[in-house]
C-alpha cells in the first residue's frame, strides 16, 4: 500500500494515542465527583475519592507482593464493595481478574484455580468451606486472602494468610499506576458454565471492557448519576461490565448479596434505584412477590434482561409494576450483552401482545460491536431476512473475546471464518432485528420437523398458573423426539398436566404440543438460566 500525505509525519505519540482501559473511568469520577456516593452496602457509604484510593491501595499491595502483568488474581466474592475494588485494583497492578462463580463445586473451582494459574485468591468467608476443599484438590498454591463481610448470611473460618483490609493496608493510596502498554492485554478471565466437561476460560482485553462499558451507557439509556442495584452476579461476565459502566456517569452502586424480593424492593424505594439487570427469573421474583414483600416507588426503574426471551405475561407484569424492560443478548464470549432490542417509537401504538412480540426479539448490535448476523454455518452467508429461515447467530467486532485460555483449537473453531460462532439458532426479520429460536443442541426434531423449545416455553408461560417452564426433547419410538415440559407453578396456583397440554393445543401447532408435562423444581444456573442439560437427564430418567 503506497503512503499518502496522511501517512507521513503524522505518527502515534503519547499525546494523541493512549491504550483504552476502563480503569480511567474511576480515575475521572474520583476527580470530578470525589464526594459523591459511589458504593452503598448496608449502612456503609463510600464516596468516589475513597473508592479510588482503596482500589489504588489494592493494586499497589498486589504489585508489592510480586503480582504483575499476566498474573491471575482469583476472587470468590459476592456482590460487595471488595468485588468492585477488585475490578479496578487488580488490572491496575497489570494482573488479570478471575471472578469465580460462587455456586460451583469444589472440583470445578479447583480446575479453575489450576487452569488459570491463580497467584492470589481472595475469598469471602461465606464461601470458605467450599474453597478450603477446592484448595485441597488444586495443584495451585495461591496467596489466600480472607474477606470478612458483616452482611454475609454465614461466615466460615478464615482460611487465608491475611485479611483483605490488612492486604489493602500494605498498599499506597497514592499508587502511581500505569495503564497497559497495549489495550489488547488481558483484563479478566471468565469461565463458561461448563455444562459438558470442564469450563473454558474466556479472556477479555482492556479495549473490549472499555467499549462494552460505554455501550452499556447507550443501550441502557443511562443519564447522569444512575443508581444501579446489583441483582446480577458480578462474577457473571464481570457483571456485564457494569462495574466499569457506573463510574463513567458518577453513579452509585447498591450492593446486594442475595437476590430476594424484600431486599430488592427495599433498595429500590430507599435508594431511588434507576437500573438493575438480571435473567427473567429475577423479574418473576419481583412481580410474583407477596404484597407484604413489596414497597411502593414512584420513579422510573429500568430493568435490563438477557437469557431466554421474556414471556409476554412477565413483560406485562413488569410494566404494571412500574418497570421498563430492555431486552439484551450476548454470551460470556461477548463480554455479556452485545445485542439490544432497540425500541422503535412506532411500536408504542401496538397492543400488549404486539409489543411483547417485538420486545421478545433480541434486536441489533451494540454500538461498539461491528456486526451481529444470522448466517448459514455451512456457507457463512447471511440467511434471508424473512423471519423464518433458521441460521446460526454470529458476532464480529471489538467486544468479542480474545479467545479461550490455553485452548487454541476451541478458539480457532469459535472464531472461524472471521466470525464468533455463538451456537445459538435464530432468524432475521425484514427490519434486520434478530430473534433466537434455540440453542443448536436444544432444537427438538420430531418426525423431521424442527420444534423450538423456546416457542413451547412461551406458550406455557402464558398460562396464569405457570411460574417457570423448561422444555427439552424426549425420545419417542414413533417420532424420534417429542417435547417434554418441566413446569413450576406459582405459589398457591394449581393446574394438571392435561390442562397444560390442552392449553398448548390452543396456542401451538399440534406437533409442537408437549407429550409429557412434569411438575418439578427446575434446575437453574446462578444467573437464573434454566439448565437444559439437567432437564434432558431428567427426561431420560422418566
Amino acid at each position: 500500500m503506497n503512503p499518502t500525505p496522511y501517512d507521513v509525519d503524522l505518527d502515534r505519540t503519547p499525546a494523541n494515542h493512549q491504550p483504552l482501559t476502563p480503569i480511567v473511568f474511576l480515575e475521572r469520577a474520583a476527580r470530578v465527583f470525589p464526594e459523591r456516593t459511589a458504593v452503598i452496602h448496608g449502612a456503609l457509604r463510600r464516596d468516589y475519592r475513597s473508592f479510588w484510593e482503596r482500589s489504588k491501595q489494592l493494586g499497589s499491595a498486589l504489585q508489592r507482593r510480586g503480582i504483575g502483568r499476566g498474573d491471575t488474581v482469583a476472587v470468590m466474592l459476592a456482590n460487595t464493595p471488595a468485588m468492585l475494588e477488585c475490578h479496578y485494583g487488580v488490572p491496575m497492578a497489570g494482573a488479570v481478574l478471575n471472578a469465580l462463580n460462587t455456586r460451583l463445586d469444589a472440583a470445578v473451582l479447583a480446575h479453575c484455580l489450576d487452569h488459570g494459574e491463580a497467584r492470589v485468591l481472595i475469598v469471602d468467608r461465606e464461601f470458605s468451606p467450599v474453597m478450603r476443599q477446592a484448595l485441597a484438590l488444586a495443584a495451585a498454591k495461591p496467596l489466600v486472602v480472607d474477606y470478612d463481610d458483616a452482611l454475609a448470611p454465614s461466615r466460615g473460618e478464615a482460611i487465608g494468610a491475611l485479611d483483605y483490609e490488612a492486604l489493602l493496608a500494605e498498599g499506597d493510596e497514592d499508587f502511581a499506576w500505569r495503564p497497559p502498554a497495549d489495550e489488547w492485554d488481558a483484563i479478566t478471565l471468565n469461565y463458561t458454565s461448563g455444562t459438558t466437561g470442564n469450563p473454558k476460560g474466556v479472556v477479555y482485553h482492556h479495549r473490549g471492557a472499555y467499549l462494552t462499558a460505554v455501550g452499556n451507557v447507550l443501550s441502557a439509556a443511562m443519564g447522569r448519576h444512575p443508581v444501579y442495584l446489583w441483582t446480577l452476579p458480578m462474577f457473571h461476565c464481570n457483571g456485564w461490565c457494569f462495574p466499569w459502566t457506573i463510574s463513567i456517569l458518577g453513579g452509585t452502586h447498591v450492593c446486594l448479596r442475595q437476590v430476594r424480593a424484600p431486599a430488592m424492593y427495599e433498595a429500590i424505594a430507599a435508594h431511588q434505584v434507576t437500573h438493575l439487570c438480571g435473567a427473567p427469573i429475577v423479574m418473576s421474583t419481583l412481580i410474583n412477590a407477596p404484597a407484604e414483600d413489596k414497597r411502593p416507588f414512584d420513579h422510573a426503574v429500568s430493568f435490563m434482561t438477557a437469557a431466554a426471551p421474556p414471556p409476554e405475561v412477565v413483560l406485562a407484569g413488569m410494566k404494571a409494576a412500574g418497570f421498563g424492560v430492555t431486552h439484551l443478548y450476548g454470551l460470556t464470549e461477548t463480554y455479556g450483552p452485545a445485542v439490544v432490542n432497540e425500541w422503535q417509537g412506532a411500536w408504542d401504538a401496538l397492543d400488549a401482545a404486539g409489543q411483547a412480540a417485538k420486545k421478545a426479539r433480541q434486536g441489533v448490535n451494540y454500538v461498539p460491536l461491528e456486526a451481529v448476523d444470522v448466517l448459514d454455518p455451512a456457507t457463512m452467508r447471511p440467511v434471508p431476512a424473512d423471519g423464518e429461515t433458521l441460521g446460526e447467530v454470529m458476532f464480529r467486532g471489538n467486544i468479542v473475546m480474545k479467545g479461550y485460555l490455553k485452548n487454541p483449537e476451541a478458539t480457532r473453531q469459535a472464531l472461524a471464518g472471521g466470525w464468533f460462532h455463538s451456537g445459538d439458532l435464530g432468524v432475521k426479520h425484514p427490519d434486520g432485528y434478530i430473534q433466537l429460536k434455540d440453542r443448536s443442541k436444544d432444537i427438538i426434531i420430531s418426525g423431521g420437523e424442527n420444534i423450538s423449545s423456546i416457542e413451547v416455553e412461551e406458550a406455557l408461560y402464558k398460562h396464569p398458573a405457570v411460574q417457570a417452564a423448561g422444555v427439552v426433547a424426549r425420545a419417542d419410538e414413533t417420532w424420534g423426539e417429542t417435547p417434554c415440559a418441566f413446569v413450576e407453578l406459582k405459589p398457591g396456583a394449581s393446574a394438571t398436566a392435561q390442562e397444560l397440554i390442552d392449553w398448548c393445543r390452543q396456542n401451538l401447532a399440534r406437533y409442537k404440543v408437549p407429550r409429557h408435562v412434569v411438575f418439578a423444581e427446575i434446575p437453574k444456573t446462578s444467573t437464573g438460566k434454566i439448565q437444559k442439560f439437567r432437564l434432558r437427564d431428567m427426561a431420560k430418567a422418566l
